[in-house]
């Protein structure tokens, strides 16, 4: 049994760690072809948030993608509280990260062999959330594929938001906003996008593409977020921003139009999290 740390640490195969010392084989599937999903779930003041809501969706996006089930919740809840004990966050903000893949590769190619092993990791840190304003480019070279199932789950696939966000950095700006297949805002690389137009909170629709972040679905369900198509210009005395269980960072421009910032992200995004 490790000791008490501050480092990064890890739990994987029955044991914790520090991460340089944890190994995940190299034919696992999830990184040979980024098989696999994964949640980020916020500690603040030692208590993991919405952790319920991350594991809903994480069983829901196995289903979806036809993986085997997960761990439980219950052995991930008291693993989860073991780690934040080991880490010393139990005071403090941290972030845990919960992987599950279709575990090492029998053969090769993509096929799937029914007698996969599937495999389970978690990372635990500490974290400080990031409420700083944004500056976004809409991407020209990447879209959301609204048809996709991978759409709606949180896969170790991010490339398209690696492509995407390669490009804004190039053109000198943060991040990137992306359009689904029919030309219409879905949502940023990381993100998911908010827009506060005459003091009603909007994101676009589930079928846009975009992922359904837990902090999105916050807000819909306690009634302060609705749904709708966002044009790609916004309008004047908008304001925008891209939300996660991270940050919700206002944007200042979009491409060459600039934006005001007055509504106090930190505040709202603590605003979802109460009862």
């Amino acid at each position: 049994m490790i000791e008490n740390t501050s480092k990064k640490l890890g739990w994987i195969n029955g044991k914790w760690g520090i991460f340089k010392d944890l190994k995940v084989p190299i034919n696992d599937r999830g990184l040979n072809f980024a098989d696999g999903i994964f949640e980020t779930i916020v500690i603040l003041n030692g208590v993991p948030q919405l952790l319920n809501e991350h594991l809903n969706r994480w069983e829901k996006s196995a289903s979806i993608l036809e993986m085997n089930p997960p761990p439980s919740k219950e052995w991930l809840i008291s693993l989860i509280e073991d780690g934040i004990n080991r880490s010393k966050l139990n005071n403090v903000n941290g972030v845990i990260r919960i992987n599950w893949t279709r575990g090492e590769s029998k053969q090769r190619g993509i096929d799937i062999s029914k007698t996969n092993r599937h495999s389970f990791w978690l990372e635990i840190d500490s974290y400080q959330l990031n409420f700083e304003s944004i500056s976004t480019i809409i991407s020209q070279t990447e879209r959301r594929n609204s048809f996709s199932r991978l759409s709606c789950c949180k896969t170790f696939s991010y490339n398209q938001g690696i492509q995407a966000r390669i490009e804004a950095t190039n053109a000198g700006f943060n991040d990137a906003l992306l359009l689904n297949n029919r030309g219409e805002i879905c949502c940023a690389t990381t993100a998911n996008i908010l827009v506060k137009r005459e003091n009603n909170w909007f994101t676009p629709p589930s079928n846009s593409g975009c992922l359904p972040g837990i902090m999105r679905q916050r807000g819909i369900d306690l009634n302060i977020i609705k749904e709708a198509l966002i044009e790609a210009t916004p309008k004047d005395n908008d304001e925008w921003f891209l939300i996660n269980s991270l940050s919700c960072r206002p944007i200042n421009k979009i491409n060459n139009k600039e934006l005001k910032t007055s509504t106090n992200p930190a505040e709202f995004w603590l605003s979802l999290l109460k009862i």
